[in-house]
């Protein structure tokens, strides 16, 4: 990763891009490792934001939609990347986005919901 400054801030770029990046799982993990920082970081983002989206379009059952988002991402990373994962940091990684995905779009749509009276309580699980 390099640092440019331009017009009086900073910003930090990869050194190259290529489509694999969300699948990769096999960058050596280090925290001087800046392909790994960054395949980290758009992991959780991602999840986190994707929680965001599914508490806004589904309003429900967020974990559902949760596990299975997670389940295919498994699925597709293994036939991109012809390998089953076996690293433990991006299993890691990824039960700690799924953990974020499910608590953040489920208490939004908790709270966001919990006037309507079609919306499912915890009491009806």
């Amino acid at each position: 990763m390099k640092w440019h400054s331009k017009a009086k801030r900073s910003t930090q770029r990869l050194d190259q891009f290529d489509g694999l990046i969300p699948f990769d799982f096999k960058t050596e993990p280090a925290e001087s490792n800046s392909k790994y920082l960054v395949n980290l970081l758009s992991l959780e983002l991602t999840y986190f934001c994707s929680g965001i989206l599914f508490a806004a379009v589904v309003k429900r059952r967020v974990w559902d939609y949760a596990l299975t988002v997670t389940l295919l991402h498994v699925m597709i990373t293994s036939l991109v990347m012809l390998e089953f994962p076996t690293v433990w940091q991006w299993w890691l990684a990824l039960g700690n986005g799924l953990f974020l995905m499910i608590c953040n779009g489920q208490l939004i749509a908790y709270f966001t919901c919990k006037s309507e009276p079609s919306y499912a309580t915890f009491s009806y699980y």
